[in-house]
């Protein structure tokens, strides 16, 4: 049954979380996320369930337009452009050890504030961190970093 069967039949839908893109907010295969039908357009922070081809994308609204959603993981540094009739629902809260965070607590809210206004910072020393490893790798560095790191295991 398909996530859009799923919340046509109960409003809602539970799963555990696949993928990197909303760390450190949700681990893969850690944490429970609640997702329902949207029942009005998204906002700005909302996190968003939509379709890209015929995978699931779960990711967070930084910009509303009036026919589509700028959404970016919490992890990620691409923005996608992403139509009204792609998201399929709404992120209301999220389960990590047995503890419920739901999109209207405190704590939730500040996270989300923060670690947008951070996105600067966080995407600059993403492309440092790019620039440093492909010079490393260009110098034959790059194995011995890795071994330095102890990230040389397979």
């Amino acid at each position: 049954m398909t996530f859009e069967n799923l919340l046509a039949r109960d409003g809602y839908l539970v799963y555990k979380t696949r993928g990197v893109s909303m760390e450190p907010m949700l681990h893969e295969n850690r944490d429970l996320v609640i997702i329902q039908t949207p029942v009005s357009r998204l906002q700005k922070y909302d996190v968003a369930l939509y379709k890209r081809g015929d995978a699931y994308v779960l990711h967070r609204v930084i910009g509303v337009a009036a026919d589509h959603y700028l959404i970016r993981g919490d992890n990620t540094y691409r923005v996608e452009r992403v139509p009204d009739s792609a998201v399929i629902g709404v992120l209301t809260s999220f389960k990590r050890k047995g503890k419920e965070i739901t999109t209207h607590s405190r704590g939730y809210i500040l996270y989300t504030r923060l670690w947008h206004a951070i996105y600067p910072v966080r995407a600059l020393c993403f492309r440092c961190k790019r620039k440093a490893v492909a010079a490393a790798r260009r110098m034959g560095l790059l194995p011995t970093i890795k071994k330095l790191l102890g990230r040389d295991r397979p």
